[in-house]
């Protein structure tokens, strides 16, 4: 059994526009579930230990519902994670096998911005252990150095919700910057494939997915990598 801590954005504001945001339910929800059906132990944690917001538009029900959200809506224990969240200050990051940060327009925002989050994404990277994230989810590599100073993504290939996807939902020009071009400037060899399509890339211990439908197959490359 491995462990697997989940960084998640505690942002639920789309910065000074007002509009509602957080993490997308899918893409928490559906790694979740795999790594613990997989038979591993999952904490999740926001900084501070903040409550962790659902972007309402990643809060849907019915047929259109993605099965793991359905099922964590349904959840009392999973429920209660969104409200008593772990301090990510308090864990020693060390003694987990993989940190995995799903996305959300909120991750743009806190995790993004914050010394906290760059600190133990890179305990985690250094300490040898799995790093993975979905969508917006990579955001927060922004300020994340290696032990040489470099940016982890420098390099390597990575996937991320793309400059084009973003101009499709409309939100170009309210996120701090585009996720693409930013990792691209950090040197990253960026991978994606058509807008909202599948796509998970596993660059050594570095996973990641280019979005919401991404969020299976990223999960998946995590188990693989775990054995």
């Amino acid at each position: 059994m491995a462990r697997i801590l989940i960084l998640s954005t505690a942002a639920d504001a789309l910065g000074d526009t007002g509009k509602p945001t957080g993490v997308w339910y899918e893409e928490l929800a559906t790694p979740y579930y795999a790594f613990l059906d997989a038979g591993h132990e999952v904490k999740v944690a926001t900084i501070g230990g903040r409550s962790i917001p659902i972007d309402p538009n990643s809060d849907v029900t019915g047929d259109d519902a993605p099965a793991s959200v359905t099922r964590f809506r349904d959840d009392a224990d999973a429920k209660a994670v969104l409200e008593n969240p772990s301090r990510i200050e308090d864990e020693d990051i060390t003694s987990y096998d993989a940190l995995y940060i799903p996305g959300g327009h909120g991750a743009m925002y806190d995790l993004a911005e914050s010394d906290i989050s760059a600190k133990a994404i890179s305990t985690a990277w250094d300490g040898g252990k799995i790093v993975a994230s979905v969508c917006h989810g990579p955001a927060a590599f922004d300020k994340v150095k290696d032990k040489n100073g470099d940016s982890i993504v420098k390099g390597r290939k990575v996937s991320a919700f793309t400059d084009s996807e973003e101009r499709g939902v409309g939100l170009a020009d309210a996120v701090p910057f585009l996720l693409e071009t930013r990792l691209r400037e950090l040197g990253a060899k960026f991978e994606s494939v058509d807008d909202w399509q599948p796509h998970a890339v596993a660059d050594g211990r570095l996973v990641t997915g280019q979005n919401p439908a991404s969020s299976d197959a990223a999960a998946k490359e995590v188990l693989a990598l775990l054995g």
